[in-house]
């Protein structure tokens, strides 16, 4: 229903998820700007002044937004990408414990279920990791409070709960419940969730340069004044309207890249980990369900 409602809206019309309110002052002021040079220019003062539009070129200027947006959707979908391997790599392994690994005692359903559970703690304290957020309530669902207790005094929880998966494969193997090809097999995989992770807190821990994202800035605000003394002649009393229009057009490119260059947060074009984490609590909800057809032997 809320999907519905949502839709009836015009997308042109919608301000959840665009960058309006970030760039609001901005584009205000400027229009007031803009505004008072008209103003002055019917009042003859000499302010129209066309040969300020080669200070900034716009095509220098839109090159530059055109990086940073690109450069920001990277972050953006390498970030989803890692993401869509965290997910894949959980059901995978999920599947594999599941299936593989023998039962030899009645204990050995339960540890299996706790194993699984853990996979999908590792994707839950990933998501409060980049948040920056401390362990909570969500963790403490997915396994026994021993472990969640040790888990909330660790600097990096998902390396914690790796290994406690990568302990929990080694004891089977060493039970034989698992032989070295699935072992290995098996822990490729959890490499492979270690690797997504480090390629997030990369993302993360990488941010544009900051003296980029000033440089444009300054660049961005300085086209946008000079721009009522290159127009007012022409547009007289639309020059302020004009370029408030211009600068919502470059400001919002700006705030765009400045929204996606980060996407775990929780703006609404952020990745929806909580949706993925739960998605992946889902699948193992389902595959726990199921009954494994491996040797039992009890």
């Amino acid at each position: 229903m809320k999907f519905d409602k949502e839709k009836r809206v015009p997308t042109v019309l919608q301000l959840k998820g665009s960058v309006i309110k970030a760039i609001a002052k901005h584009v205000i002021w400027c229009g007031i700007f803009g505004t008072i040079v008209s103003i002055l220019h019917y009042f003859k003062f000499p302010v129209s002044q066309p040969i300020l539009g080669s200070v900034i070129p716009s095509i220098v200027l839109g090159l530059l937004l055109v990086f940073r947006t690109n450069t920001a959707y990277e972050r953006f979908w390498e970030g989803r990408k890692s993401w869509g391997s965290i997910v894949n790599t959980v059901r995978n392994l999920a599947r594999q414990i599941w299936v593989t690994i023998d039962e030899i005692s009645p204990e050995d359903r339960k540890d299996k279920i706790t194993a699984l559970y853990l996979l999908v703690a590792f994707a839950v304290a990933t998501k409060l990791h980049l948040r920056g957020e401390p362990v909570n309530h969500e963790l403490k669902e997915l396994m026994p409070s021993s472990m969640y207790l040790e888990l909330k005094i660790m600097n990096n929880p998902p390396i914690e709960v790796a290994f406690w998966i990568g302990d929990y494969l080694q004891r089977q193997y060493n039970r034989n419940c698992l032989n070295s090809y699935q072992l290995i097999s098996i822990q490729e995989l959890l490499n492979n969730l270690i690797d997504n992770l480090g390629i997030c807190e990369r993302i993360l821990k990488t941010p544009m340069p900051l003296a980029y994202a000033i440089h444009l800035k300054q660049l961005l605000l300085l086209y946008c004044l000079l721009l009522p003394f290159q127009m007012v002649d022409s547009l007289e009393w639309w020059t302020g309207l004009i370029t408030a229009l211009v600068s919502f057009t470059l400001f919002g490119i700006e705030a765009i890249g400045l929204e996606i260059e980060n996407p775990f947060g929780y703006d609404a074009n952020d990745l929806p980990l909580d949706t993925i984490c739960k998605t992946m609590k889902r699948n193992i909800d389902d595959l726990t369900s199921l009954t494994p057809n491996v040797r039992s032997r009890f």
